[in-house]
């Protein structure tokens, strides 16, 4: 049913195209006949071109069909010319007799095979050559509309496939982001309530209480800045300072740590959150895990050109074999920035004078 719809359509279109065409044509005639001294109606030649470019129509129509079911007809110069081979083999005398008997009806002759022989006898070479240049035509045309037709179908159906793409590939990242913030999220938690259990044992209830109020303030702010995608690094500088006042319940003066630079553009720069805890509590598991002394942590923020730039590094302990890699913390780290700012970001670790130092690279202003 739908594809008798559609051959209904096709021929629809068709036949008002050639009625225009037709109608156009006939007032050209009409002109001439006006200047001719020629007194009939403007209907005798629209009558005369719409009955003689009737199976142009139907040929039109079936043409477009044709193409529409066997795109594949289209791919290449060779089936196109042999369509046209068969055009010029099969349609073109049929169409040749039609004119013939459309030429003995309006001369009054009864309409036969001898009659519209006769008719098409008296057909000059131009009226020939007019017969084969419309059949041309028309094909070319049909052939054209129809490749013009597929080629943006094809462009339509490459970008709604970009389109699907990018639409798969995001949600595709935005659940590789939940995953990695639930890793992270348990993560933190654990290490921070480590802490507090440290703090219990100690038999210190007022330094315990204390550690338990910080971490509710550390919890509420990581819970809120998991769900967006973008803090600013005033935001996450705050939050790692209050990490270490948490930290340093447990570890008292041994806790040392150094924050330069952060200041100016650099605090106004947006970040993913939680960036720079996990690099903090990597530091302090290298460092003071490591030993009984002091630490020696030494956090920077600069801006580099249009880059931000966080260093974070730690001695290594000599008596301690240290892990050079990238952990869980730094892992999910490396992860996030790769999808907040692609190959823009890095996250790079080194041995540099016997100190451990993680280095965060990412655009300082990031893309609107």
């Amino acid at each position: 049913m739908n594809s008798c719809l559609y051959a209904i359509r096709v021929l629809a279109i068709n036949a008002v195209l050639w009625t225009t065409l037709c109608a156009l044509g006939a007032l050209g005639s009409y002109g001439d006949g006006l200047r001719e001294g020629m007194t009939r109606s403007y209907a005798v030649p629209l009558w005369n071109w719409c009955s003689t470019h009737l199976l142009l129509m139907v040929f039109s129509s079936g043409m477009y069909l044709l193409f529409s079911r066997y795109a594949a007809l289209l791919g290449r110069v060779r089936s196109i010319a042999a369509v046209y081979a068969l055009v010029l083999l099969l349609f073109v005398p049929l169409e040749l007799a039609y004119v013939g008997a459309v030429y003995a009806v309006r001369g009054g002759a009864e309409l036969s095979l001898p009659s519209v022989w006769a008719a098409v006898q008296r057909l000059h070479n131009f009226d020939l050559f007019m017969e084969l240049a419309w059949t041309s035509f028309t094909y070319i045309a049909v052939v054209a509309v129809c490749a013009w037709q597929q080629g943006r179908a094809r462009e339509q159906a490459w970008r709604q496939a970009q389109t699907d793409n990018l639409s798969l590939r995001l949600e595709l990242e935005q659940q590789r982001l939940l995953a990695l913030r639930s890793q992270l999220e348990p993560h933190f938690i654990f290490n921070a309530l480590n802490a507090i259990s440290a703090l219990v044992r100690s038999d210190d209830k007022r330094v315990a209480l204390t550690g338990i109020s910080r971490l509710s303030d550390l919890l509420r702010y990581a819970l809120a800045a998991s769900s967006r995608d973008w803090v600013s690094v005033a935001d996450e500088l705050q939050f790692v300072r209050d990490y270490l006042d948490l930290q340093r319940l447990r570890y008292g003066e041994r806790l040392r740590v150094s924050i330069e630079g952060g200041h100016g553009a650099v605090l106004g720069a947006d970040c993913p959150p939680l960036l720079l805890q996990p690099l903090v509590e990597n530091a302090l598991r290298h460092d003071l895990d490591c030993h009984d002394g002091v630490s020696d942590i030494r956090l920077e923020l600069a801006r580099e050109g249009e880059q931000l730039l966080i260093r974070i590094s730690n001695p290594l302990a000599h008596a301690a074999s240290p892990n050079p890699g990238l952990g869980l913390g730094l892992r999910s780290t490396q992860a996030r920035l790769q999808m907040a700012a692609g190959s823009a970001a890095s996250l790079s670790t080194r041995r540099d004078a016997g100190r451990f130092v993680a280095e965060v690279r990412m655009p300082l202003e990031r893309a609107a």
